[in-house]
């Protein structure tokens, strides 16, 4: 095992909240801090994250292949072209979800640990046994959910699986957060979701478009050094991992100076 191997379930209560896009640019982000990194995709039904990576067409074997012992890890994990300290382990065939056992992502997982600084492992969305083979193999866990009634509530029954299972410290990423709607109490403010799911705050990431056209591209922003507010989010994200003492964002503040410059723009009749 590395001497500070560190093993991560990112999970979320439901779909479509963001989980496999923080999966990839903190894995690029945590590479690029130096950090071996090895992303192992665990959603064996809905694959994304070698998309993500812009790895798709490098697969040659999977998770399965390793189980199955028809190849070496070696063979199976693909690096990054761009970030040489990063990896991923894709999933294998969907059908692996019939005799898949929390013992196989344990043994996955150990090997991984022996050559990695970091695991991440992407969770099934939900609480069915893609999930329950993925927490088996957690050491650690981060929750990401939007400010949303419904993701809130699927994220708290999430958290308190990880609870039951002893996965521990769990924390949590907010994201696609909007100040403005957070300022007219269209939309649960941050507080509102700490308060509920009673989680340390690892990350605020701010709705930004720019995340829709780097996952089109299979560029993670934080591969080219994106100045976006999502990039700096995620890479704020890793370097608090690190322990560094990385302030959050303030959405109230954030919301002001976005309304102020509008206004400025109006007044300069730019619009």
């Amino acid at each position: 095992m590395a001497p500070t191997s560190r093993t991560i379930l990112i999970c979320s209560g439901k779909g479509g909240v963001g989980k496999t896009t923080l999966t990839a640019n903190l894995g690029i982000a945590l590479a690029r801090l130096g950090l071996r990194t090895v992303v192992l995709d665990a959603d064996f039904g809905l694959r994304n994250l070698d998309l993500l990576l812009g790895l798709e067409n490098r697969i040659v074997f999977t998770a399965q292949e390793v189980l199955a012992e028809s190849c070496r890890l070696e063979q199976a994990l693909v690096k990054h072209k761009q970030e040489p300290n990063l990896a991923l382990l894709p999933a294998g065939n969907p059908r692996m979800l019939e005799w898949l056992k929390p013992e196989d992502m344990q043994t996955i997982v150990g090997m991984l640990q022996k050559q990695f600084d970091y695991v991440l492992i992407d969770c099934p969305a939900g609480i069915e046994d893609g999930f329950k083979n993925a927490v088996a193999a957690a050491e650690e866990a981060i929750v990401i959910t939007t400010p949303e009634v419904s993701a809130v509530r699927d994220a708290d029954r999430v958290i308190g699986l990880l609870n039951t299972n002893g996965v521990a410290p769990v924390q949590l990423v907010l994201n696609r957060v909007r100040p403005k709607m957070m300022a007219n109490q269209e939309m649960l403010a941050v507080d509102d979701v700490t308060d509920i799911l009673a989680l340390p705050l690892l990350g605020l990431v701010l709705e930004d478009e720019q995340v829709i056209v780097s996952t089109n591209r299979g560029e993670p922003l934080t591969l080219n050094g994106s100045s976006s507010p999502a990039a700096r989010a995620y890479g704020n994200v890793a370097r608090r991992l690190q322990g560094e003492d990385v302030p959050l964002i303030d959405p109230a503040k954030e919301g002001r100076g976005l309304r102020a410059k509008v206004r400025r723009l109006m007044q300069k009749k730019i619009f």
